[in-house]
């Protein structure tokens, strides 16, 4: 062990593992961003301080980007619901060719087919995720009471 008190370790990091704090680098670069222009160097100190917790934050189970992610999904969804794809051009009109227009208009109508099955399976799967989700955090906030009430001497 040192006896820097500012010499950061991966156990004291707020990400397990990743070692993080003043380096030779971040000085560097927060006396380079100083120098340029005050507000990099301003922002290069808030990396160094809060820089992991934002990320692991980010990173967390549930919070923005889940949500996020799960708009995302429901926009692009949505969107192939109401606009569907008209087969890259070649859907624009009859080509004069009528064995080839029906053939592509068959294969089209096929490809929209399987990709609603295609997201009713997705948004079947979502469901069921959600709901494992649910009964697991309902199962770990059991646990998580008994051994509170254990703790306290009471039974349940």
């Amino acid at each position: 062990m040192t006896s820097n008190p500012f010499a950061d370790d991966a156990a004291t990091a707020a990400i397990p593992g990743v070692p993080h704090r003043w380096t030779a680098l971040t000085v560097a670069l927060t006396a380079i961003g100083f120098v340029v222009f005050w507000p990099l160097g301003l922002a290069m100190v808030a990396y160094v301080l809060w820089g992991e917790k934002i990320s692991a934050w980010a990173r967390g189970s549930g919070g923005a980007v889940s949500k996020f992610r799960q708009a995302a999904d429901d926009f692009g969804r949505n969107f192939r619901t109401e606009f569907p794809p008209k087969g890259f051009g070649l859907g624009a009109g009859p080509t004069g060719n009528a064995a080839f227009d029906d053939w592509r208009d068959a294969e089209l109508a096929r490809l929209a087919e399987e990709r609603r099955k295609i997201d009713e399976t997705v948004a079947a799967f979502e469901a069921h995720m959600r709901a494992e989700r649910g009964a697991y955090d309902a199962t770990r906030q059991r646990e998580e009471f008994e051994r509170f009430m254990s703790g306290r001497g009471h039974g349940v």
